[in-house]
């Protein structure tokens, strides 16, 4: 397998690529767009920094063998994450690798806007002693305002309060639980741009975060509040922060990032009075560099040998716990998807899926995935986890979703049900059986089955009559075709019956045809899982 890494990543990253077997590791740093799009053709897997940009194109030219692309550091703004989804290639990045090294250069940032230490520094190399015009001010008692409560952000809370910081919080997936553990107040927004001394921001930028902290917001802030952004460029309006700095609103600032990068020469931010600037570098440590390149070298493996996926952005994480949990349902899962596809003569427009009992508290998203992953297989191709969901929309096939507290024969039971415009409903129930977790189809259409769901298998629905079993036994002897399982159920006697019949080969259409002749079958189709 292809690995190509197309940025500079730390050695130690690469080494352990290049100890795999069947991997082969081919490093193009500083590569132009062209050679990318070249080196790509045959890629298992991308590795890239900030530097190279996966767009569309790299997608179009590395598929279908790309798998992975992998970000050594936090930003994915150079990927195209909707193209990889639409490609079925996942997309992963390494939060946590650069966290310590971004929250401590956040509180550099801070203390150096706290005490002029860079203007200081500077006026000592021109030859001054300039003492009493550097005077500044000290952390403690002041309060911090911190926008996102992430890995980042509870990081640099903690640092804050040994420093004797006040903290207020704005995050709106913040739990009560986990406000209250790091010692923190939670606020909204507003609160907190009125009450802070210090304010810093650690949030993804989104549409809803973009230019947040702006003339409005500065405006509403305490007269000498300093601002802080080591997480993405755009988050602080650079215009607005320029205007407090000239107006003494803001008495100091720093930034590690811009809204464009790399900032431009003549940008007025350059000249701008108490203001630190940074070339971002938040994951800029010897630590940090080797933490994401192992990291993500170690991801990128683990999902070309096994599926385990980590800190995907485009679909739910699959760690090795996670796939360890609701590996063994998988399998059944794709069965189950696939089973409902090739019974239903209807166009479909709906797939409910039900899951009871104790698999309810499982990881539904992942199970939900295997089951549209298993229904679309012979709908559309190159259909994995990343983007089944996505192709089902575009089919224009809603999906519903229902965890049952209702009691059911099984210790866990998955109910897919494929919903067609006239009303018609066709429908799989399946679990897992015995101490080695063996998947059963245990229903299909209401009638009770137990088949394992692999292979070639004949459904035939038809009236409940003597000799049926006998009739079609025949053909399939005939046809040349063992018969390895046979399930039987019926609703009620002289009702309609349900015959499952696993075969070792397909049934030839003339052996098809003879069967459908019987006038009491109903309903035959030949299923592959």
């Amino acid at each position: 397998m292809k690995i190509l890494v197309a940025d500079k990543i730390s050695s130690i990253g690469v080494d352990f690529l290049k100890q795999q077997e069947g991997f082969e590791v081919v490093e193009a740093y500083g590569s132009a767009p062209e050679k990318i799009l070249e080196l790509s053709k045959g890629a298992s897997a991308i590795i890239v920094r900030s530097e190279t940009k996966v767009t569309r194109e790299v997608f179009e030219a590395a598929a279908p063998t790309l798998k992975a692309v992998g970000r050594a550091g936090v930003g994915v703004d150079n990927i195209d994450a909707d193209a990889a989804t639409d490609f079925g290639v996942v997309v992963m990045n390494t939060p946590g690798g650069n966290t310590i090294a971004t929250a401590e250069l956040t509180f550099t940032h801070m203390l150096c806007g706290a005490r002029p230490i860079a203007q200081a520094a500077a006026s000592m190399r021109e030859g001054r002693w300039d003492r009493k015009i550097y005077g500044g001010s000290e952390l403690f008692k002041k309060t911090l305002g911190i926008c996102g409560m992430g890995r980042i952000g509870m990081e640099v809370a903690k640092r804050a309060k040994a420093f004797g910081m006040a903290v207020l919080a704005y995050d709106p997936y913040l739990s009560d639980s986990k406000a209250e553990g790091a010692g923190v107040k939670q606020v909204e927004l507003d609160e907190l741009f009125g009450a802070s001394d210090y304010i810093t921001v650690h949030m993804p930028l989104t549409d809803a975060t973009r230019g947040m902290i702006d003339d409005a917001a500065i405006a509403s802030m305490k007269d000498g509040v300093r601002l802080f952004n080591c997480a993405r460029g755009g988050i602080i309006d650079e215009a607005a922060l320029l205007k407090g700095l000239e107006s003494g609103k803001v008495a100091a600032a720093g930034l590690d990032v811009y809204g464009s990068e790399p900032l431009a020469e003549d940008s007025p931010l350059r000249a701008a009075k108490n203001l630190n600037l940074t070339p971002h570098l938040g994951a800029s440590t010897e630590e940090a560099q080797e933490s994401v390149g192992l990291e993500i070298a170690e991801s990128v493996t683990s999902v070309l040998r096994d599926g385990g996926i980590r800190n995907a952005i485009n679909m739910p994480s699959l760690d090795e716990q996670t796939l360890k949990t609701v590996g063994p349902y998988l399998e059944l899962c794709s069965a189950l998807g696939s089973l409902v596809q090739q019974l239903a003569l209807a166009k479909v427009e709906k797939i409910k899926i039900t899951y009871s009992g104790k698999i309810v508290d499982l990881d539904a998203n992942s199970l939900t995935r295997g089951i549209l992953k298993g229904y679309l297989k012979d709908i559309s191709s190159n259909v994995n986890f990343v983007n089944a969901m996505v192709i089902m929309e575009r089919h224009g096939l809603a999906v519903d979703v229902l965890k049952s507290s209702e009691e059911c024969d099984y210790t866990e039971l998955i109910r897919v049900e494929a919903h067609a415009a006239g009303g018609e409903v066709v429908s799989a129930e399946g679990t897992l059986i015995g101490k080695g977790n063996a998947p059963r189809i245990v229903s299909i259409n209401g009638r009770e089955v137990e088949v394992e769901p692999h292979g070639c298998m004949l459904v035939i629905a038809n009236s409940d009559e003597l000799g049926i079993v006998g009739k079609v036994g025949g053909i399939i002897g005939k046809d040349g075709v063992n018969i390895a399982a046979m399930s039987l159920s019926r609703n009620e006697v002289g009702g309609v019956a349900l015959n499952v019949a696993s075969l070792d080969s397909d049934l030839s259409e003339t052996a098809m045809a003879d069967i459908k002749s019987i006038d009491a079958i109903k309903q035959a189709k030949l299923v592959h899982l």
